[in-house]
């Protein structure tokens, strides 16, 4: 079977897969009340929301991979640190882990990506820095997707961004088994970003959003940005700038404020909007287009089409273009 036919066949798999799964998981949590309830305070949505499905996402992009991926060694540990790191948002989901506790788990996840192979392929950084850096990385992009995950939509069209960027990376550098991983990963963020929309019908939980972090950590990992240009590695952390935005944001005004940056406060940058009057729909319009623009700039930085200081200026613009609108939007 060739890539195409294989690409085609995982997206329409996963994608019907996934219909059937948010039912089925739906259905479970409303007989076990596995429920997100508002508390007036981050969580102001109209009574319990279904918050399984996570467990949807992640059983069809398994299922769609066991069917047509032809596995290696390094997605193996990439599956397995997934699989950790679902049952860490899963079971914090269920009972509450503290901030240590939740560490620990998403460590050990990344200790099988490290484990897997997954870590920088610079040839500038020593072994010892490749690995700090990457575990690092992977910490920090697990955590921003929890954290950016507080409005209906907002991290799974993100997260959908994102990927779709890395799959015509992965396409225009001729990477098929990259793409096939990814393209795998997108069919079922699109089924369930069409119920976790404004209003949102169900949410993924902490298992979906630190699978979602955790698989758009470790996956970047998989390329050799230098191949194609020698600051290629700036390439994911423009892909990601939203959420990245989201979790220095959050450290900065905590740290301010006295507030541990672990400690849960309603100072998101998607909270700031709501209380600007901003529609959901609107919010969900803006990030969007943020991390359209930054990802565009980002493949024709790679491929060589944008130079590092026209990338700087069009970024810096586009920030205080944004930044002005939000201001001004509703003074």
């Amino acid at each position: 079977m060739n890539f195409l036919i294989l690409h085609i066949a995982s997206f329409v798999f996963a994608f019907i897969f996934t219909f059937y799964l948010i039912k089925i998981v739906t259905k479970i949590a409303y007989k076990y009340s596995i429920m997100d309830f508002p508390d007036g305070k981050i969580k102001k949505h109209d009574g319990g929301v279904p918050y399984l499905g996570g467990i949807a996402i992640f059983v069809s992009f398994i299922c769609t991979l066991g069917l047509f991926y032809p596995f290696k060694n390094s997605i193996l540990w990439l599956v397995i640190g997934c699989i950790l790191i679902l049952f860490v948002g899963f079971f914090d989901d269920l009972i509450n882990f503290s901030p240590l506790q939740k560490l620990i788990g998403q460590v050990v996840a990344v200790i099988c990506f490290l484990r897997g192979g997954l870590s920088l392929k610079e040839a500038f950084f020593s072994d010892f820095w490749s690995l700090a850096i990457s575990g690092f990385w992977m910490l920090l992009i697990i955590n921003a997707f929890n954290l950016v995950d507080v409005m209906d939509g907002l991290s799974t069209s993100l997260a959908i961004i994102a990927a779709t960027s890395f799959f015509v990376i992965a396409i225009l550098m001729k990477q098929y088994l990259l793409s096939l991983l990814l393209i795998t990963f997108i069919a079922p963020l699109l089924v369930f970003f069409i119920y976790n929309k404004p209003s949102a019908k169900i949410y993924m939980g902490d298992c979906g959003s630190l699978f979602l972090g955790g698989f758009l950590a470790a996956v970047p990992l998989l390329f050799c940005w230098s191949s194609k240009n020698e600051f290629g590695f700036f390439v994911p952390i423009l892909i990601l700038i939203v959420p990245l935005s989201e979790v220095t944001m959050l450290i900065l005004i905590r740290t301010f404020l006295g507030i541990p940056f672990y400690r849960g406060s309603p100072h998101h940058i998607a909270s700031f909007l709501l209380a600007k009057k901003l529609s959901k729909y609107k919010i969900l319009l803006m990030t969007s287009v943020f991390a359209i623009y930054y990802s565009i700039f980002a493949i024709l930085f790679l491929f060589n089409f944008v130079s590092i200081v026209s990338l700087f200026y069009a970024l810096i613009a586009f920030w205080f273009l944004w930044v002005s609108y939000v201001y001004l939007q509703k003074k």
